[in-house]
């Protein structure tokens, strides 16, 4: 790979967004967010009334997606020129992921989408198959993980912040089956790569996780 690549994947709420974005902004590369394109790609379907279970529609919609990432740290998505950013952060939003994300056709669509991220100076790509689908030849694979009851308080934070309403016991309770779906899908389950390094970010703060991260990278 001419491009070094380096690959964080875990479930959601491990913190693999934010430690990416921020890896990212320290190294000066380029951030591939590829769990907003599933995002994306179930409101895409959303707003023409694919049904999510359509594998070959949604799949259609996803390989013409008209989709920028713009802005200083590339974290506002635009959708047909619409910003689209807050629209696909909800709790909604996830779960219609989560299902489009189960279609092996809708992954075959995204896929070289994915890896034409993949530009000098680099790219830290942050998702659930980075390490082990996208980019298999990564020079440095990362896995965070934490527990459901962790990551749902996580996500019950920020989602109060943005002045979203949320119910913990329901976020934890979706978080748990998210996971199992995810892990359970037959193209490109959630696990971590053979070859990642598994950092445990219950305990952890942001900071010292990207330590971690840094150190693993020789920075």
């Amino acid at each position: 790979m001419s491009v070094p690549v380096l690959t964080i994947d875990g479930p959601s709420g491990s913190g693999k967004g934010t430690v990416a974005r921020l890896l990212a902004q320290r190294l000066g590369w380029h951030l591939l967010d590829s769990g907003a394109l599933y995002r994306i790609a179930a409101l895409a379907a959303q707003r023409r009334d694919v049904d999510l279970n359509d594998a070959a529609g949604v799949a259609e919609l996803a390989a013409h997606l008209n989709v920028r990432f713009v802005g200083e740290d590339e974290t506002c998505v635009l959708l047909d020129g619409e910003d689209v950013s807050l629209l696909i952060r909800s709790e909604q939003a996830g779960e219609a992921a989560s299902v489009v994300a189960a279609h092996p056709v809708v992954r075959d669509a995204l896929l070289d989408f994915q890896r034409r991220f993949a530009q000098a100076p680099g790219l830290v790509a942050d998702g659930r198959d980075m390490g082990t689908v996208v980019f298999p030849d990564a020079q440095v694979k990362i896995y965070l993980d934490a527990s459901a009851e962790v990551r749902g308080e996580r996500r019950y934070k920020q989602l109060n912040e943005k002045g979203l309403g949320a119910n913990l016991a329901q976020i934890i309770h979706d978080i748990r089956r998210r996971d199992e779906r995810d892990m359970q899908r037959p193209v490109a389950p959630l696990k971590a790569a053979d070859d990642a390094h598994r950092i445990e970010t219950s305990f952890l703060t942001v900071e010292q996780v990207l330590t971690e991260c840094l150190t693993l990278m020789g920075v």
